[in-house]
């Protein structure tokens, strides 16, 4: 474990959350198990720090315990620790992407949801609406897992962020920086502004509703966006407007028709939907126009709207948004 101060500064505060009040013999013990080679000393002058900043106050002859701003300091660096994490997980699998749309094969990141076995029939359903839809048919594979002693189907389907890694293969740079919701109609004709290829796309991403960006724009967000019940699959797979998580991403302009061929190839491969614009163009962007030299890529890849769609049908267990790599060969329109 590194000893970087701001990061040790952390787990001081994160072990005083967790064993308030202690004292410094105590809390010398417990860095030392996690790694850290520190003297009891050392120990001392943090907290004395700590204490000089607010975020530590002594307990009588007990030892030390957070302040109210030291546990939200604590929340603070907990959230940079989760999206650091979120980060590195998704630079290491995207760099890993062989997926390639010219002959679709090769590997996806996989987004997954866990259904019962016994509501087989109605996740079918919902699959074969999904597959019928502007944004099918989309690669799924379904495999049986057992649950906490339950009978479970772990569904598979790739997620938005394959794009990144297969620009990347292509060398072309580009980071999903903008999570939220879109408005959503099947109609690829019901858009607000010019579409030089409407059918392409899956149906039209019409505009943002919300947006969540910067350091906070990790694949975290889609799990709690899908959460908070922000989406409606389930109206657009009725043919009506509704709303779906996606990301975005900015890309040099240079690459624009080559990113724009590897990401219709994508979603014709994969499912979901996207739109590609040019910074001169009008559009669904999240934060304004990209700049002069970027073309910009919003998509809502298979996994999330089929993680979206089973949780609005009280139909998934759990998800995770960035399960790792998966063949696309595990992956098909139909039921394992």
């Amino acid at each position: 474990m590194t000893n970087d101060p701001d990061r040790r500064t952390y787990d001081v505060l994160r072990l005083l959350a967790e064993h308030e009040p202690i004292g410094s013999v105590h809390l010398t013990e417990h860095l030392r198990e996690r790694g850290y080679s520190i003297t009891e000393r050392a120990v001392r002058l943090t907290l004395a720090d700590l204490d000089e900043a607010g975020l530590t106050e002594k307990v009588g002859g007990k030892g030390r315990r957070l302040t109210s701003d030291g546990r939200a300091e604590l929340d603070r660096g907990g959230v940079r620790g989760r999206v650091e994490q979120v980060r590195e997980t998704l630079a290491d699998l995207t760099s890993r992407v062989t997926y390639d749309p010219a002959t679709d094969t090769g590997d996806v990141i996989a987004g997954t949801v866990t259904v019962p076995r016994a509501k087989r029939d109605e996740l079918e359903a919902v699959l074969e609406r999904i597959d019928d839809s502007p944004f099918g048919p989309v690669a799924v594979g379904i495999e049986p897992i057992e649950r906490d002693g339950a009978d479970c189907l772990e569904v598979a389907a790739a997620s938005s962020v394959t794009i990144d890694g297969v620009f990347l293969s292509h060398g072309i740079e580009s980071y999903p920086d903008t999570i939220g919701v879109v408005e959503y109609h099947p109609d690829p004709d019901d858009v607000p502004y010019e579409d030089p290829d409407p059918a392409a796309h899956g149906g039209a991403i019409r505009r943002y509703t919300d947006v969540i960006g910067d350091e906070r724009a990790t694949l975290d967000l889609v799990s709690l966006l899908i959460e908070a019940r922000r989406t409606d699959v389930t109206s657009a797979l009725d043919g009506k407007t509704g709303l779906l998580v996606a990301d975005n991403r900015e890309f040099p302009l240079a690459h624009y028709e080559t990113a724009r061929e590897l990401a219709v190839g994508t979603r014709d491969g994969l499912g979901g939907t996207l739109d590609v614009r040019r910074p001169r163009e009008s559009g669904p962007f999240p934060w304004g126009d990209p700049g002069w030299a970027f073309g910009s890529l919003t998509y809502a890849g298979g996994a999330e709207c089929v993680i979206s769609a089973c949780v609005e049908a009280d139909l998934a267990l759990e998800w995770e948004t960035l399960r790792g790599l998966r063949s696309r060969s595990s992956l098909s329109t139909e039921s394992n």
